[in-house]
């Protein structure tokens, strides 16, 4: 499967993750540890800012970093209690640990993932 949510193992150096289903969403959660998820939204002007820090901070460390657009997947935003975006929530073993709302800087968002 191209889109499997398990990791090779490899170093870091991979993009941020497009989660497209809320089945793709369990699985990622059940097979990581620690998941960064960055809630968003293409017409948000924010989130479009955030984007290449994401981009740039999947690259950088080895914790899973997934996007997941709330216009294509209301219900998990929902579930996540995600009202406003960006939404940056952390799990931990499939479990929201932390959470960070609106412009983030990088060292931030390694803070909560590491």
């Amino acid at each position: 499967m191209a889109n499997s949510p398990a990791r090779s193992g490899d170093d870091a150096g991979t993009a941020a993750r497009h989660i497209e289903s809320e089945g793709a969403f369990e699985d990622l959660l059940a097979a990581e540890g620690t998941v960064l998820v960055d809630f968003y939204a293409d017409w948000c002007g924010p989130c479009q800012m955030m984007a290449s820090t994401v981009e740039e901070l999947a690259a950088e460390e080895e914790a899973t970093i997934a996007k997941i657009n709330v216009d294509e997947l209301p219900s998990v935003a929902a579930d996540h209690e995600v009202k406003s975006i960006p939404a940056f929530v952390v799990f931990e073993d499939g479990k929201p640990t932390d959470r960070l709302v609106g412009m983030q800087e990088k060292s931030d968002l390694r803070a909560v993932i590491e």
